[in-house]
């Protein structure tokens, strides 16, 4: 079963305040290499028509221009903070910035990465005028060739949402509308699917400071938003979700979504897929989406060893062979039903990965 039924509320227009009335809101940037896009990210964040921002530019230790280009801002921007520290990864990075916030409100977003110019204006008043603990919004995908075309697009700002939907259990939400298929099904039944979709990224929102007391990524691993995903959920009370496209993300072959290939990549997705599993477990929630998580990092592993992509140590054949355990394991957990579901649901999503795939894939 999914969450009970979403409330869309009419939504009203954010009115103009004073600055003793705006909250600070903490925009957190991890940054490395980024040297040809990291000027849009900045710029567009820098536009937002919600001016009390902390900007924190966590430089990870970056080998290019992109620790100069982060002092340049901030000589020319007092609410720019950079941070520089030895790469030790995006978590790291992102902890640094958590560490070094003293906003209200959290935000993320990637160093290549371009904000509608009134995202968090928008985002903050659906989460205000809501009491949402988090609030978020759509996204849209793009191409290298399009960065500035879409730089002139988010600069103009979203028209005012038409619906903002607020639904409670996140966390189930979170298990269950994963599918694009479900969403759209959901939605002809007039059950607000795609308002309770997440994607496993942390921008695109708005989070109340209080949600991340206690709770930072795990360093040194891939998956790090992954990994505290369960927790942050079941911490929130309810989710607004606004009705309009407030970032753009940029797809490049050369992310670390796209173009890791490494079994200690697939040994950590499969490792998030069982920590969420089992807390999706604890929490009495059906783990749809870790099931579909772990099975498929387990079988891209396993396809990626038989080709010989993947190392093939000793070390690197028990890790595998560990996984294939632990999975098998936490299957076992499941009844009957759960099972079923979970299977259908990882079937549909595994055809819609291969036509998203060939998509994205040729973007330019």
């Amino acid at each position: 079963m999914v969450d009970s039924q979403p409330q869309p509320v009419q939504p009203s227009q954010p009115q103009p305040r004073s600055r003793s009335d705006s909250p600070l809101v903490s925009v957190i940037v991890p940054v490395y290499n980024a040297q040809r896009f990291l000027p849009y990210c900045v710029d567009s964040i820098l536009r937002q028509s919600y001016a009390n921002l902390e900007i924190i530019l966590v430089d990870d230790g970056a080998t290019d221009d992109s620790p100069a280009i982060c002092d340049d801002y901030a000589a020319r921007d007092s609410r720019i903070v950079v941070i520089h520290q030895p790469n030790g990864g995006i978590a790291k990075a992102q902890n640094a910035g958590l560490d070094a916030a003293h906003g209200r409100y959290l935000a993320f977003a990637d160093n290549d990465d371009i904000l509608d110019s009134r995202n968090i204006e928008i985002l903050l008043h659906a989460l205000e005028s809501t009491g949402a603990s988090m609030s978020k919004g759509r996204w849209s995908q793009f191409g290298v060739s399009r960065l500035d075309e879409v730089a002139d697009l988010a600069r103009l700002g979203a028209a005012d949402p038409e619906t903002v939907t607020v639904f409670r259990n996140p966390l189930r939400a979170y298990q269950s509308v994963f599918c694009k298929s479900l969403r759209l099904l959901l939605d002809a039944m007039g059950r607000h699917g795609e308002a309770r979709y997440f994607n496993e990224a942390n921008w695109c929102r708005l989070y109340r400071r209080e949600l991340w007391d206690g709770v930072r990524f795990p360093e040194g691993m891939y998956a790090q938003d992954v990994m505290v995903a369960g927790e942050l959920y079941s911490r929130m009370d309810k989710v607004a979700d606004v009705n309009a496209v407030l970032y753009h993300w940029l797809q490049s072959g050369e992310s670390v979504t796209h173009s890791q290939r490494s079994l200690g990549f697939y040994h950590d997705n499969v490792l998030a897929g069982l920590t969420n599993f089992d807390h999706a477990m604890a929490n009495g929630v059906t783990p749809a989406r870790s099931y579909y998580t772990m099975t498929e990092q387990l079988r891209e592993a396993e396809q990626a060893y038989g080709r010989g992509d993947a190392a093939g140590s000793d070390a690197d054949t028990r890790l595998l062979a560990d996984d294939r355990a632990q999975v098998r394991k936490a299957i076992r957990r499941l009844t009957v039903c759960q099972r079923l579901r979970c299977r259908v649901l990882a079937a549909a999503r595994y055809a819609e990965k291969l036509v998203y795939d060939r998509r994205i894939k040729s973007m330019r």
